[in-house]
Formats: C-alpha cells, sequence, structure tokens
C-alpha cells in the first residue's frame, strides 16, 4: 500500500494536503466487522457483527463495556480498541471518586476525541486504527456517538460502521424518522437488520451479533447469547432489509470513501447541528 515518501509519519503533508498515515487509519476501521448504534427517545442499542478469530477459533468480543451508563462497539484494530477502552474505563472510575456521579457522556468523547488528535499532529505516534461507536445515556438523554481515527467526533441518530457499512446506513437513514418511539425490541430489531443489510449477498443464516443496550431504567449491559438469538429471529421474520431491486446503496448517504475524506477536527469537540447528524492481538474485526 507504499505510495510515496509523504506516508513516512503523521507530520508530512503530501502537495495535495492529504496525511496519508491517517487515510491508512481510516482503511482499517473500513476493514473490520460491521458495527451499528442507534438510539430512540429512551434507549439506545449496539448491534455488532462478530467474526471467529483464525487463531483460536472463537468469537472475538466486538462491544465493551466503559461504566453503567455507557459503552462501545468498534470496527478495526482490536489491541487499539483494547487501549482505548481502558483509557475510558479509567477516566470513568476517577471521575466517579471525584465526583460521586457519572461521567457526562459528551464531554467523555470531548477528552477522546482530544487524545486521538494528538496522535495526528505527533511524528513519534501513529493514528489508532480503530472506529468506535460510543452509546450512553445521562441526564441529557440517550446519546450515540461516533468516534473515527482521523478525530472526528460525530453525535448521531443512527450510525454504522465497518465493512460495506454504506449499506447498513442507508438502512438506517430510510427508517431513521420512526427511530424516536420505538421500544426497545423494535430498535434491536432495526439494528441487526441494518447488519444484514451491511452483509449484502452473503448467507445471513448462520448470523453471528453482539448486542448491547442502555437507557432510561436501564443500565449498560450486553446481551446473553439465547437473547442474541431471539431477536436474532424475530428480525429475520421482518423480511429482508432491502426487497425488490434495491441494493442498498444511496445516493445520500455517506460513502465509506467520503468518511476516509473526513480531516482530524482539531479540537475534538463533538460536532453539532440543531438535530444529531443522521447516518448518510492485531487483528481486525
Amino acid at each position: 500500500m507504499f505510495r510515496n515518501q509523504y506516508d513516512s509519519d503523521t507530520t508530512v503533508w503530501s502537495p495535495q494536503g492529504r496525511l496519508f498515515q491517517v487515510e491508512y487509519a481510516m482503511e482499517a476501521v473500513k476493514q473490520g466487522t460491521a458495527t451499528v448504534g442507534l438510539k430512540s427517545k429512551d434507549y439506545v442499542a449496539l448491534v455488532a457483527l462478530c467474526r471467529l478469530s483464525k487463531e483460536t477459533n472463537a468469537l472475538q468480543r466486538k462491544i465493551m463495556q466503559l461504566d453503567s451508563h455507557l459503552g462501545m462497539s468498534f470496527a478495526g484494530l482490536t489491541a487499539d480498541a483494547r487501549q482505548v477502552c481502558q483509557y475510558l474505563r479509567t477516566e470513568c472510575m476517577s471521575y466517579r471518586h471525584a465526583y460521586d456521579a457519572e461521567f457526562p457522556v459528551r464531554r467523555l468523547v470531548t477528552q477522546l476525541g482530544n487524545k486521538l488528535q494528538a496522535t495526528t499532529q505527533r511524528y513519534d505516534r501513529r493514528p489508532y486504527g480503530v472506529g468506535m461507536l460510543v452509546a450512553g445515556y445521562d441526564d441529557q438523554g440517550t446519546h450515540v456517538y461516533q468516534v473515527m481515527p482521523s478525530a472526528n467526533v460525530l453525535s448521531c441518530k443512527a450510525m454504522a460502521i465497518g465493512s460495506r457499512s454504506q449499506s447498513a446506513r442507508t438502512y438506517l437513514e430510510r427508517h431513521m424518522d420512526t427511530f424516536d418511539e420505538c421500544s426497545l425490541e423494535d430498535l434491536i430489531c432495526h439494528g441487526i437488520q441494518a447488519v444484514r443489510g451491511a452483509l449484502g449477498s452473503e448467507d445471513s443464516s448462520n448470523l453471528t451479533i453482539s448486542v448491547a443496550i442502555v437507557g432510561k431504567g436501564v443500565p449498560f449491559k450486553s446481551l446473553t447469547e439465547t437473547e442474541n438469538k431471539n431477536y436474532l429471529s424475530i428480525a429475520k421474520k421482518k423480511g429482508n432489509p432491502f426487497t425488490g431491486e434495491e441494493d442498498g446503496q444511496s445516493m445520500d448517504a455517506m460513502s465509506d470513501d467520503e468518511m476516509m475524506d473526513q480531516e482530524p477536527s482539531g479540537s475534538g469537540v463533538p460536532q453539532l447541528d440543531a438535530t444529531d447528524a443522521s447516518p448518510s492481538g492485531d487483528e481486525l474485526h
């Protein structure tokens, strides 16, 4: 994947104004398995596609709990995800020890964005090769944040990252208006359908997923294997995510290449509009 002398480290700009090392880190996210995060008025659901590890023949954990009120799913390098997870857990514990309260979700992802942004400016560091969906619930309500190696932090109503995630984002975009009033069961089913959409023409009969939820009166928890299978069966009864000649591609949805074109935001502060953004060993998972 060598290009030229401008990709030696993150402090070298190409004549076109690009940081190739950051783009390579974004490519690692694109190679990871798909994961989806979406929220309603009262609940947040994370759904991740699980693959077997080639070395251990065991399922890799794609969803990690950070505190009682938030957790994250990831796509990319598992080792980098564990490192970020440990940092976030430490920050949550420190805040709880100092203030006897839960860490506000927006403030936490802002700190994470600042940490990731520092790796895009120093020659002795490399960008983290992992993209994350952080889901949480606090006094401000439900939250889903997309955090990428470029240090962009976006507040979303629903988002999908990972391999072939554009199809999942297309599904989320088409059903986004219904999410606010969804029950927890319907929200999980929408997430599963989005993940199924990311599989494309692959056989989804032996699909293995991980699901985690958090919300009003519901602490963050990962569902058991039996619960995952039950929700998967319910989702399959709803039919295919795309019907007829629909291929899961949308001109309005953000493509993977467009996501790669996002440059570091500088401050790491979550980018907000009047409404939340819509979905437009070192092993990749």
